[in-house]
């Protein structure tokens, strides 16, 4: 499990350029303050780092649209352009934007992911996020 704190700790560690990545999903969860806690971090990335991550040997499965997740690690996947609208910086580590983070979890769709959004628009109505 990863808070806030051991998250921005392992990505610290990432030999990655900050302009090549950005954390989504859960991660991005923990990172807003929505959640305390993660499981994994996923991450979306550039076509330029997906390519070194692939020269590099990493695993890499496609996705039904034609990008790649990469397995960077036991606790890190990393999708290929996954992004929907901007990133900001939250402790010096880029981030999806929560609208965007929304999108996201739209387009997922899941169970999960729906009620990730409802607790999203819970905490934006009671802090005025």
């Amino acid at each position: 499990m990863f808070d806030k704190y051991s998250l921005i700790q392992q990505l610290e560690k990432l030999p990655f350029s900050k302009r090549d990545y950005w954390v989504v999903a859960g991660s991005a969860m923990v990172l807003h303050g929505f959640r305390p806690q993660t499981y994994d971090i996923d991450l979306g990335c550039s076509i330029l780092l997906a390519d070194k991550l692939e020269q590099q040997g990493y695993a890499i499965v496609r996705c039904k649209d034609g990008t790649r997740k990469i397995l960077y690690s036991e606790n890190i996947e990393i999708f290929e352009n996954w992004i929907e609208g901007t990133v900001e910086i939250i402790s010096g580590v880029p981030v999806v934007c929560v609208d965007g983070l929304i999108q996201m979890k739209k387009k997922l769709g899941r169970e999960k992911d729906l009620m990730d959004i409802a607790l999203i628009e819970k905490v934006r109505e009671t802090n005025q996020f």
